[in-house]
Order: C-alpha cells, then sequence, then structure tokens
C-alpha cells in the first residue's frame, strides 16, 4: 500500500483552487419611470406570498384570499415585467441566424421579425381590451373585478406595442450595418471578460 499517492492528471486537485466572487456594481441607469408599475407589483406579490406562507405554516390558519391573488399578481407581474424589456429591446432572441447572413439580409430580417412582434403585441392588446369590457365577474375570494386584471394586462400590451413601434421605426432607419453591430452588443450585454 502507498502511503502518498501521486495525483492523476485531470483529477479536481488539478483544477483552480480559489473562487473568486466579484462584487459587481448594480446599474440602475436604465431603470425608468415605465418599469416602475412592475417593481411595485412584484414587491406586493413578494408580501402576499409571504403573508400565505406565514398564514399557513406559522400561523396555521391560512388567508384564503392570498391564493387567487396572489396568482393574479404573477400574470400582472409578467406583463409589466415585459414592458420592461421591450422598451430596451432586450426580448430573447435567437442571434445564431444573423452571424451568417449579410448585413442586408440580416436587417431585413431583424425588420421582419419586429413587425411581427409589433402585430402580434397589437393582436393581443385588441383581445385584451376585448376581454376586459365582456368580463362582469368578481374574483372567488374578493369582491374585486377581474376585469382590472385584463385592464393590466390590455394597458401592458398597449405599451409594448408603443415600444415595439419605437423598434420597428428606430430599425428601418438603422444602416444595416447598425442593426448588427446593435445586434452584437446585445448577445454580448450579459458577458464579462
Amino acid at each position: 500500500m502507498q502511503d502518498n499517492p501521486k495525483p492523476m492528471e485531470g483529477r479536481a486537485e488539478s483544477a483552480r483552487p480559489e473562487i473568486i466572487f466579484k462584487d459587481s456594481d448594480v446599474d440602475v441607469s436604465d431603470f425608468g419611470a415605465v418599469d416602475l408599475p412592475g417593481l411595485i407589483a412584484l414587491w406586493v406579490l413578494a408580501f402576499i406570498v409571504f403573508l400565505q406562507f406565514f398564514t399557513r405554516y406559522v400561523l396555521n390558519d391560512s388567508l384564503a384570499w392570498t391564493e387567487e391573488i396572489a396568482r393574479y399578481l404573477l400574470i400582472v407581474v409578467a406583463f409589466f415585467g415585459a414592458i420592461s424589456v421591450t422598451r430596451k429591446g432586450t426580448h430573447i432572441f435567437l442571434e445564431f441566424f444573423y452571424r451568417y447572413l449579410s448585413p442586408r439580409a440580416g436587417k431585413w430580417l431583424t425588420i421582419s421579425m419586429e413587425a411581427l412582434s409589433l402585430a402580434f403585441y397589437g393582436y393581443l392588446a385588441m383581445l385584451a381590451v376585448e376581454l376586459a369590457q365582456k368580463t362582469r365577474t368578481k374574483m372567488a375570494s374578493v369582491e374585486i373585478p377581474k376585469s382590472l386584471l385584463y385592464w393590466c394586462v390590455a394597458a401592458a400590451l398597449i405599451a409594448m406595442t408603443a415600444f415595439s413601434i419605437y423598434w420597428l421605426v428606430r430599425k428601418i432607419r438603422q444602416s444595416p450595418e447598425a442593426v448588427l453591430r446593435e445586434l452584437e452588443e446585445h448577445s454580448l450585454h450579459d458577458i464579462s471578460n
């Protein structure tokens, strides 16, 4: 039996032993007034979920309305958050094809995707307004009209449509090289050196 075995190459010991955590500065410079309703809805949702947890598991007497309100607030948070990413133009997209296209073809693909997004948001906004106008019921556990939820969703979709118009006009006015450079910057935004 060997007392001191030789370390094998490729084992975990040969990996970098230290872990370096770097605190990056928080940048809120791109936070706008349009993002505030989403942030407020997120904090209200967090409070209601905490209240739900506390009453159910600590007090052993659950509040019935927290489940339904949390479900509806989650919908509001999702749509208000979508306003923020539409405003910034940072929706998830697949940049693979843009790398292999000419700048002119890449620009027109980008414009067609923006036009498709615009049509999608606009159509959904019309449907949400129709649904909000037709809904007459109230929530099951609280006397709040369900149409309020649909009006919030409609407002979010209208805002997303407006920001999508902005991005479409901007892409049309840009040169093909500028469009692809912006896409490249967007795809490398969160990668650190």
